[in-house]
Parts: structure tokens; C-alpha cells; sequence
């Protein structure tokens, strides 16, 4: 008489395999480049910021003024931002934003204007473009804030819009969701490492004739 024996066959752990679907090695690599490339692109526009756009204020050689008159016209539009550098010198021409000197009643207030006369010695003449007489004023470099070096016209339209309750509103929104998911990321990473793992065999022992 032949009998039968069953006999209980466990599968080996290295006869796991990763679900369908899993994520390569290249996904990864794609990632880590495209992060790189972000923080030296991040880096570079600090750099180029830190150079040359860094305020006077923070140490740096850029003066920033928001034109508000028109007697610069029709170079310089009311509503138009000027970036201004500091300069070893300045000659008759160069349009250059100067602090009124002390003892006037309007002593701080900046001008900008352009320099058609004078020197460093006995102080710039300055004028308008669109003025028919002189300043009254005669700045000296130590008042001269500086050289006139990049416009940029309607600012003042771009500044209220990026100073408006909306857009403030939705850069903090983009700032928390971006703090959220980073913080949320590497949790997400270790569950779906865990979920693509194969689930052991739940259907019992295959049986075996002996």
C-alpha cells in the first residue's frame, strides 16, 4: 500500500522580489541632479546679489531710488526704480541720485539729476533734463549716493502689485506647503519603501507526495 506524506516547504527570504512598478536607480539619480543644479542656481543668484545688487545699508555698492517726479523726463518716468553703484569719480553727464546737504530744510531727501557743471572740489552743478535752470544745491562726492547704472521702468506699478494682500497671501501659502511636504518627504519615502515589498505566501504549504 503506498502511502502519502505531506511535508511543509517554507519560502526562502531571498526569493522576494520588489513589486511591479519600483522605482530604478535612475528616478534617484534624476532627483539628486535636478536638486543640485536648483541650490548652484540658488547660490549663483546670492552671489550675483551679494556683489553687485547688495544694498549700501548691508555693506554692498547698490543704492536703490524710486523716481516720483518728472524732471528727469524723458529718460527717467515717474515710477521708475534706478539702481545706482558707488563710483571712484564722477564727470559732467553721468545722471547720479545725491542726499541734499545739511543746514537746508530739505536736508536728507535724495535727488536724482544729471551733472552738467562743477567738480569734486567746489561740488557739482546739477539739473534735470526736463528743468530749465539748475539746483540749488552743489553736492559734493560724500553726497553723491551714486552712478545711475540700471533702469527699470514702471517698478513702482510691480512693487505695489508684489506688496498687495493676494500676493503675499499666496507666497505664504507656497512657503508653508513647501516647508509641509519637505518636512513630510522622507516619511513618504520609508512608506512606500515598505510597501513595495512582497507579502509572504498566506495560502498554506503546498503538499508533496511521497
Amino acid at each position: 500500500m503506498t502511502t502519502s506524506r505531506v511535508t511543509a516547504e517554507r519560502l526562502p527570504a531571498a526569493g522576494v522580489a520588489p513589486a511591479v512598478g519600483t522605482r530604478g536607480p535612475h528616478a534617484g539619480a534624476a532627483r539628486a541632479v535636478v536638486g543640485l543644479a536648483a541650490t548652484i542656481g540658488l547660490v549663483g543668484l546670492f552671489a550675483a546679489w551679494f556683489v553687485w545688487f547688495r544694498p549700501q545699508i548691508l555693506g554692498g555698492p547698490a543704492a536703490y531710488v524710486l523716481v516720483g517726479g518728472t524732471s528727469m523726463e524723458p529718460h527717467v518716468e515717474p515710477g521708475t526704480l534706478v539702481i545706482l553703484v558707488r563710483a571712484e569719480s564722477y564727470a559732467v553727464g553721468d545722471v547720479v541720485a545725491y542726499r541734499i546737504p545739511d543746514g537746508d530744510p530739505a536736508a536728507g531727501r535724495n535727488v536724482i539729476h544729471r551733472i552738467v557743471g562743477g567738480d569734486a572740489n567746489t561740488g557739482f552743478l546739477m539739473q534735470g533734463d526736463n528743468t530749465n535752470a539748475t539746483d540749488i544745491w552743489r553736492p559734493t562726492p560724500q553726497d553723491v549716493i551714486g552712478r545711475e547704472w540700471l533702469v527699470l521702468p514702471d517698478a513702482a506699478t510691480a512693487l505695489l502689485f508684489l506688496r498687495s494682500p493676494a500676493v503675499v497671501a499666496a507666497v505664504a501659502a507656497a512657503l508653508a506647503s513647501y516647508l509641509v511636504l519637505g518636512a513630510l518627504s522622507p516619511r513618504s519615502a520609508r512608506a512606500a519603501r515598505s510597501m513595495h515589498q512582497v507579502a509572504p505566501n498566506l495560502t498554506g504549504p503546498r503538499p508533496r507526495n511521497t
